[in-house]
């Protein structure tokens, strides 16, 4: 049985920081990309950050681009977002995600799912 498991959120002031992380067991995510996507209250799932196997190709949504970093240790088959210099509006379940394209994951459909981890970021 695939599994995701998101870890790392909590509740942080704006301009504060977060590192996710997000463990995959139950297979070899051997040549997958893995990455990040997002839901806030409302609104509908969307891109945050994806990650090639080498680590060598990097992706981000416009919103994120400069303060979130996406890395990878495929040793442990552990993906990481840190993110940094958060907005209220940074404020949603982060869901870890995995594929073997990066299209599935910037459209919002992996095939792979984590549970989510919420994040909320105060005024």
């Amino acid at each position: 049985q695939v599994q995701l498991v998101e870890s790392g959120g909590g509740l942080v002031q704006a301009g504060g920081s977060l590192r996710l992380s997000c463990a995959a067991s139950g297979r070899t995510f051997s040549g997958s990309v893995m990455g990040w996507l997002r839901q806030a209250p409302g609104k509908e799932r969307e891109f945050v950050a994806a990650i090639s196997w080498s680590g060598g190709s990097k992706s981000y949504a416009d919103s994120v681009k400069g303060r979130f970093t996406i890395s990878r240790d495929n040793a442990k088959n552990t993906v990481y977002l840190q993110m940094n210099s958060l907005k209220p509006e940074d404020t949603a379940v982060y869901y870890c995600a995995a594929d073997a394209l990066a299209r599935t994951l910037v459209t919002g459909t992996p095939r792979y799912w984590g549970q989510g981890t919420q994040v909320t970021v105060s005024s």
